[in-house]
């Protein structure tokens, strides 16, 4: 790992992706201080407190809305910003405010950070980014379990191996993907004014452990959780039948994509990247339910709600030829390896979750 000397600051640390990045930089490297700075405003997150004081790493209780939460007296030598309202419904039928603060001005707050600390930065941006609509124009056929896409050819960035850096940006795609792609365009302001390094990784779909999962984010952890409390679902969308397809990934190989990044900064920097599972590791819904019922032994009931929510795309699956040429990366987790490590944490974890799920 090759970055300036200094803290490791993950922000969003309490969250998902952050807590299982932190732990996976201190397990790596313990002899670097790691800080993590998080609000806690999602339920669930003041869960992931313990395991990582137990792992020594120390919390800041903060905002990256708020400036003066970014100032530390300890020098910051990488920032890996994860975090962000990531719903992709926030703002529908209500106030943006708070994305908009949270996931543009904060990454502004914390680039700020990183200019006044020389800060190298790895940005985790989204998928979201794409415009939806291109890419539900390309036709797709109903499989026996899935949506296939029915084509060949299509909008520039697609092929049937997937989205790639080259798809259009141009086109509604969420307020959370906006802001997102914002954040982009202005850590690319900061490299070229005041000399940072930064790379960013679009990242579809991450699941897995400590990922407390809800209908708009997180689903496959949603979807392991409801069968192993025997909870009902409901298939959303494309008629109500759950063939609708993401691509999936681990947090513990987007670790190891983030560890060869830092140990090329020649590749790294300035460089932006698609990342997920590709199509090897993508699943539908139904695929998942049969994959959940397999592994927890448990059946539910999974209703039927045919009315596609806003900004929903019947498929999306990432191209990473980029990433994978670039560094040599691709996911060393199939999606039955995610969805049994998360039936394993869930287990392990069963009376806070069924506490939590009472929320």
């Amino acid at each position: 790992m090759t970055h300036r000397d200094g803290a490791i600051l993950v922000t969003g640390g309490a969250g998902f992706v952050g807590s299982n990045l932190a732990m996976a930089f201190k397990n790596r490297y313990p002899g670097r201080e790691v800080l993590v700075l998080d609000n806690l405003k999602r339920r669930g997150s003041e869960y992931n407190l313990p395991r990582l004081a137990d792992a020594g790493i120390r919390f800041v209780h903060g905002d990256i809305r708020n400036p003066e939460d970014l100032r530390f007296e300890t020098p910051i030598g990488l920032l890996l910003e994860c975090s962000a309202e990531p719903s992709v419904l926030a703002g529908f039928g209500g106030s943006p405010e708070y994305l908009v603060n949270t996931n543009l001005t904060g990454t502004i707050n914390c680039l700020e950070m990183c200019r006044l600390h020389k800060a190298d930065v790895v940005f985790l941006s989204t998928s979201r980014v794409y415009a939806y609509d291109p890419l539900n124009a390309v036709p797709v056929n109903e499989g026996a379990t899935r949506l296939v896409w029915a084509a060949q050819t299509g909008p520039e960035g697609w092929s049937p191996a997937g989205v790639s850096e080259r798809f259009p940006i141009y086109g509604a795609k969420t307020m959370y993907g906006a802001t997102k792609l914002c954040s982009e365009f202005v850590l690319e302001e900061y490299r070229s004014m005041y000399g940072l390094r930064g790379v960013v990784n679009r990242c579809g779909v991450i699941a897995g452990p400590w990922q407390f999962g809800k209908v708009d984010q997180g689903v496959f952890s949603l979807w392991m959780q409801a069968h192993y409390f025997k909870r009902p679902l409901k298939y959303i969308g494309f008629g109500g039948q759950g063939k609708q397809v993401r691509d999936l990934f681990h947090p513990a190989d987007l670790f190891d994509l983030i560890e060869l990044q830092l140990a090329d900064w020649n590749k790294a920097d300035g460089g932006v990247f698609n990342v997920g599972g590709g199509l090897d590791v993508s699943l539908s819904l139904l695929e998942t339910t049969l994959l959940c019922q397999e592994i927890t032994g448990n059946k539910v009931d999974i209703a039927a709600d045919p009315v596609n929510r806003p900004a929903d795309m019947a498929i999306y699956v990432t191209d990473t030829a980029k990433v994978r040429e670039t560094f040599g990366w691709g996911p060393k987790k199939s999606a039955r390896d995610v969805l049994e490590d998360l039936h394993a944490w869930v287990k392990d974890n069963e009376k806070a979750l069924e506490v939590l799920a009472k929320f």
